[in-house]
């Protein structure tokens, strides 16, 4: 049968807002419509022909389509309209198969690309760029699928239909998991853009610069720069390219990196990005002269607060903290990244003594990503001054303004009590906390914690096991356990079950390696626990494992290897307690070469 008019128009537009709009319908039932619609259509074929005097092409022929594929089309359409996109999806691709239609396969990769399956999308638009092998989107999009697939050579040969159609070619998707190559795929990659560029496509610019990138990316900085020079013939002050000159200027640690750089904004001072990006690059140099960029980009766009929070930590950088109030008032004063600039701003305060006033400061920050870290830093004020009730106080306020973060609260206030040592109020606060929230892991493990340090074994071990009993594969909490058991009781068997369970959950886990080499060393095994020690100490060289490790290494007799675990980790953190419990427990004394 011939397709009519109404389903016609279906095949020939999107169904989606943002980037694919509403399927077409039926031919409008409202005469007056009719009416405008004919008399617009005459207005505009006159005004046509009083400026082209060459007829208008003919129009596409019918194009017969299978019967069988009418209802499949509409029921396509209705379910866009439902917003039932599955349907949609499964729909389009089984007909872009069955018709054989490059309207058909871009409305599947089109919608395919909407839901963000790329699976899907890429089963379409290969299709439509074997019906349609000139179309540049086609090519492009299916360029840009196999890219991040890692497939990068078979995505140049499309990219180089794009350019040979005369439009922009993305070229530099094919740095896209460049590194994750082998080293013969990258070269391989490198020798197909040469071909390219020695056949046809010279003149392109951004393939050009995506060749001296692969060599960038390659750490070949020699081919770099000399690839550089014909991008630089062609376009001589094309921005990725002045920024790659410059940081390669950079790490050869030349005097004037950026001097092509600056002779682009001599020419050119409104290139915006580009100035943007040299004093970025400034940055890392002359603190001075990059606030001096920064303040011309902000005296060109002065309700840009992106810009007044750079100026902010530049000016704190350069120890004007004058200055970094001053740009963060204003951008408090566009009422743009407040809690940001309310927590700058109370750090300034801290660091510079005036406690009370950081503290209304913090205060002042709301809920979202900065709310814990203003938090954590009034409460730091608060428990160094001993104002503990005024902490307590603040923070029962702040759990009743913000009851979705009431059980992250908690855990905060109380982690801030044991790590100062004020375990009584931090052990009342975690009982009240489990009260209100009894199937809370997070606060039935920092509880658990807490009667542990307390020397409380025995409710230590229930909150762990009330955690296990609701969730059997929690590794954290079995390897809590069973550490705890290897570490302080004689329960060696029952600890290493444990361990095990929360190895099998975790196997690279560096805290569960350094328990299973823990509980090891306690049955005597000292050969697996050495093994298992070692990886987690290369994963992790934190001091606790370093203590057991050289405890183990002291015990096989490998004494100076011991000695060389312990002495850097005592370097990391001198007052490190366990590491100086295992020191002096076995009577070594490596204090005095820590603080050397």
């Amino acid at each position: 049968m011939l397709v009519n008019a109404s389903l016609r128009h279906l095949l020939k537009t999107s169904a989606l807002a943002a980037g694919l709009v509403l399927l077409g319908g039926c031919a409008s039932t409202d005469p007056m419509a009719d009416a405008a619609t004919s008399a617009a259509g005459e207005q505009t074929a006159a005004a046509s022909e009083a400026v082209v005097s060459e007829p208008p092409p003919p129009p596409a022929p019918e194009r017969p389509i299978p019967e069988a594929s009418v209802y499949p089309l509409l029921l396509a359409e209705f379910a866009l309209r439902r917003r039932d996109f599955d349907t949609a999806l499964s729909t389009y691709l089984e007909q872009a198969d069955e018709l054989q239609d490059p309207g058909v396969s871009a409305h599947a990769t089109h919608l395919a690309q909407y839901l963000q399956r790329e699976r899907e999308a890429f089963r379409a638009v290969r299709l439509w760029v074997a019906l349609e092998p000139g179309n540049v989107e086609a090519n492009g999009t299916l360029a840009t699928l196999l890219a991040r697939q890692g497939r990068n050579r078979e995505a140049l040969p499309y990219l180089a239909t794009v350019a040979r159609a005369g439009e922009k070619a993305k070229f530099p998707v094919l740095l896209n998991r460049y590194k994750a190559l082998q080293p013969a795929d990258q070269l391989g990659l490198d020798s197909d853009a040469q071909a390219l560029l020695d056949d046809d496509l010279g003149d392109d610019v951004s393939l050009r610069l995506t060749h001296a990138l692969m060599a960038e990316e390659r750490g070949d900085a020699a081919t770099t720069r000399a690839r550089l020079e014909p991008v630089f013939a062609l376009e001589p002050y094309q921005r990725q390219a002045l920024i790659l000159e410059a940081k390669l200027n950079l790490a050869q640690g030349m005097d004037a990196p950026f001097v092509h750089m600056e002779e682009a904004l001599d020419v050119d001072p409104t290139r915006t990005e580009l100035r943007l990006q040299y004093a970025r690059l400034l940055a890392s140099q002359d603190m001075a002269a990059a606030r001096q960029q920064f303040e011309i980009l902000s005296a060109e766009a002065p309700h840009n607060a992106d810009l007044l929070f750079s100026l902010a930590l530049i000016s704190h950088e350069l120890e004007d903290n004058d200055a970094a109030k001053g740009y963060l008032q204003q951008v408090l004063a566009l009422n743009q990244r407040t809690d940001e600039a309310y927590l700058f701003l109370g750090q300034i305060a801290r660091g510079e003594g005036d406690l009370d006033e950081a503290i209304q400061l913090f205060q002042q920050v709301g809920d979202g990503a900065d709310l814990m870290k203003a938090t954590i830093s009034i409460a730091q004020i608060q428990v160094a001054e001993d104002r503990d009730q005024e902490l307590a106080d603040y923070m029962d306020r702040l759990r009743q303004s913000y009851p979705l973060r009431k059980e992250q609260l908690y855990a905060l206030e109380a982690n801030i009590y044991n790590e100062t040592d004020r375990d009584k109020r931090g052990l009342a606060l975690l009982n009240r906390a489990i009260d209100e929230f009894p199937t809370s892991d997070n606060l039935r493990y920092a509880r658990s914690v807490a009667h542990e340090q307390a020397g409380n074994l025995a409710a230590a071990e229930t909150d762990l096991r009330d955690i296990i009993e609701r969730d059997p594969d929690n590794a954290t909490a079995l390897n809590a356990l069973g550490y705890t058991l290897a570490n302080r009781t004689d329960r060696y068997d029952e600890a290493k079950a444990l361990i095990e369970k929360a190895l099998a959950l975790s196997p690279n886990e560096p805290s569960i390696l350094d328990s299973m080499g823990w509980v090891l060393y306690r049955q005597g095994d000292l050969e697996n626990a050495k093994q298992y020690l070692t990886r987690a100490y290369a994963a992790f060289p934190d001091p606790e494992v370093a203590a057991h490790l050289g405890e183990v290494l002291w015990a096989i007799g490998n004494t100076t290897g011991a000695m060389t675990v312990w002495r850097n980790a005592l370097q990391e953190d001198p007052q490190h307690a366990v590491l100086n419990e295992t020191l002096t427990r076995l009577g070594i004394s490596l204090q005095a070469d820590a603080d050397s």
